[in-house]
């Protein structure tokens, strides 16, 4: 584990942090020399990167595995031995010069596929999703078409039931004043005449 961690440390600090800065003072220099001493290091710590993402699942079982890692990566970096510019010129230019022209051929057939597919996919994702926004529309005003029609079922129920007419027919007897008995009046002419008479 304490390997582990210092492998790291050092891939981190001196295999990357330190090379980037000295990249960054050779193209604000324009110094050719060093431009291509780092982009030279840079290509051969991509396929170190690259190599190192398998081996640390199978070889990290070996015996001082992540201590060669550590040696390797000084041996890059060392201007003593020159350890970059001395693997892309036996190894790595010799390789890619002479089967540049089919990775090319590779890598733009891929670039056409992927593009290809990348259009095919977004067509059928755009299709996927009008189809289900055209469905849940449906069913949205579906629903809402049969909730305003309860509504207004409801509505005219109410309506109905509140506006009925009153029932028509006599009050039911002995109910209000209608039930009393009620003595006729006299008229003022005829009680007159009567206390004309008694008086006679």
């Amino acid at each position: 584990m304490v390997s582990w961690i210092i492998s790291r440390l050092v891939v981190l600090i001196f295999g990357t942090l330190y090379p980037a800065y000295y990249s960054y003072k050779a193209v604000k220099s324009k110094d050719i020399k060093e431009y291509v001493k780092w982009m030279m290091y840079w290509i051969i710590f991509a396929l170190f990167t690259t190599a190192e993402t398998f081996t640390d699942i199978f070889l990290c079982w070996f015996p001082f595995y992540y201590e060669l890692k550590i040696a390797f990566v000084a041996w890059l970096l060392s201007p003593y031995t020159k350890g970059s510019s001395l693997l892309y010129r036996k190894f790595v230019h010799p390789t890619l010069s002479s089967k540049e022209k089919e990775i090319d051929d590779c890598l733009v057939q891929a670039k056409d596929r992927s593009y290809d597919a990348l259009v095919h996919f977004g067509k059928r994702g755009l299709n996927v999703a009008a189809t289900a926004a055209v469905m849940a529309a449906s069913k949205g005003q579906g629903a809402l078409s049969e909730r305003l029609r309860s509504f207004s079922m409801q509505d005219l129920t109410t309506i109905r039931g509140d506006g009925a007419p009153a029932p028509s027919g006599p009050p039911p007897a002995g109910s209000g004043q209608a039930g009393k008995h009620r003595q006729p009046k006299m008229s003022r002419s005829a009680s007159e005449s009567a206390g004309s008479s008694g008086t006679a």
